[in-house]
């Protein structure tokens, strides 16, 4: 598989020189600056394409060409978003760009409680806890049937989320919700989606108006929305051979009362026949998928590698109560291994980046947004580039090694 890295543009404090230095081929990029639903100029494309050669890389995928809300939800405007959404696919390709990772999630993109949930070798990782989500679900948003919502999930794990959550009340000060408003709303979805920034004043009140965008949205409507979308962009998609490949929910359940719609082995199935062309296919994460119990991680990717066109490479491990964190790339519920030699089998060329890294040896020090250390990143593309490797000679394939030396 290609070897790439996810890196934020010409701001990101990880930059291009670092990123060359350590074998990455392609970079996973966006125009960051370019609010959601606005045309990307091939200016703008070309620029920024330009800059990347100039390393020595190529712009492999990009990550995320956002769909906007009012495509989720129907709103009175989505035909013309997605008309500009398919100039900008056009655009893209124009520009030699092929590989579209986007979402489908509504308001959020991704969830985690604690950002820097401390590990016994002293490193950190993104950690998920259900009675703190369902806190700031039910005392800190105050959303219509929270409560309700949390006991039925309690009901579903065998646990008691909302006394929990109750119990938490009793011990959670004013500094500890406003750091949990951070990690839920502003660190994880700023410099992702473009919903909330860090510099927002009221990002919970911005939060609920999001919501409340989507209210009486049911799972079929969110369903019918998504086809409606991919229906409209695949005529461009055949014109143009652009490769739409949508990224599993994170985490793979339901929340804030907001339906999901890519969780399992049933979603990926209805997505992938409600428009069956080879044009529309999957992101495989693991690591989002690995977050529910419910997912059997090899099986789905034997299932689903042909119709596969970007992997993200990471795992996470359920501890017995069902709070989840992101494990280390030898470890947690996703065979990282197994999976190497399952898409090497199906497809080499596939572009894979490494996800969610742990924190490490200063890392949480540096500025790094959620999610996306340096350290902790290289340390697990080290372990996947051995993977690669041993796997590519199990198989009779030709490894290519980086060169790194000159008479």
């Amino acid at each position: 598989m290609e070897k790439t890295w996810r890196w934020f543009g010409k701001n990101d404090k990880i930059t291009l020189a670092m990123l060359r230095e350590i074998g990455v081929e392609g970079i996973v990029t966006a125009l960051h600056d370019v609010p959601n639903g606005e045309i990307w100029t091939r200016e703008k494309i070309r620029d920024l394409r330009e800059y990347i050669e100039s390393y020595g890389m190529r712009w492999s995928v990009v990550e995320s060409l956002p769909v906007s809300e009012s495509i989720k939800y129907a709103g009175p405007d989505r035909d013309q978003l997605i008309e500009n959404y398919k100039q900008s696919l056009r655009n893209l390709a124009a520009e030699g760009i092929h590989t579209i990772c986007y979402n489908f999630m509504p308001v959020l993109d991704w969830a985690r409680t604690d950002l820097l949930h401390p590990n016994p070798n002293g490193t950190s990782n993104l950690y998920f806890s259900f009675a703190q989500f369902a806190y700031f679900d039910i005392y800190i948003l105050k959303r219509e049937n929270a409560e309700q919502d949390w006991k039925a999930m309690g009901e579903k794990m065998d646990r008691d989320i909302v006394g929990e959550a109750a119990a938490l009340r009793q011990t959670m000060t004013p500094e500890d919700d406003h750091q949990l408003v951070e990690n839920i709303i502003v660190k994880t979805q700023g410099f992702v989606s473009g919903n909330i920034r860090e510099e927002d004043e009221h990002p919970v009140e911005l939060f609920r108006q999001l919501l409340s965008l989507y209210k009486g949205i049911t799972k079929d409507q969110l369903r019918e929305n998504m086809r409606y979308f991919l229906s409209a962009i695949m005529p461009v998609c055949d014109e143009c051979d652009m490769y739409m490949c949508v990224h599993p929910d994170d985490p793979p359940f339901q929340i804030l009362g907001l339906p999901r719609i890519v969780t399992c082995d049933e979603d990926i199935e209805w997505f992938l026949n409600a428009v069956d062309n080879p044009h529309n296919g999957l992101t495989f994460c693991a690591g989002s998928l690995s977050a529910g119990k419910h997912n059997d991680i090899t099986a789905l990717a034997r299932k689903y590698a042909a119709r596969t066109w970007f992997v993200h490479m990471r795992s996470c491990h359920i501890f017995d109560n069902g709070d989840f964190t992101e494990a280390g790339h030898l470890g947690g519920r996703a065979d990282l291994i197994e999976l190497a030699r399952i898409f090497e089998s199906v497809n080499p060329q596939l572009p894979m980046r490494v996800d969610h890294g742990m924190t490490m040896l200063g890392d949480e020090n540096r500025g790094y947004n959620a999610g996306y250390s340096f350290l902790g990143r290289m340390f697990a593309m080290g372990q996947v580039q051995g993977i690669l490797a041993t796997v590519d000679r199990e198989l009779g394939i030709e490894y290519k090694q980086p060169v790194n030396f000159r008479q």
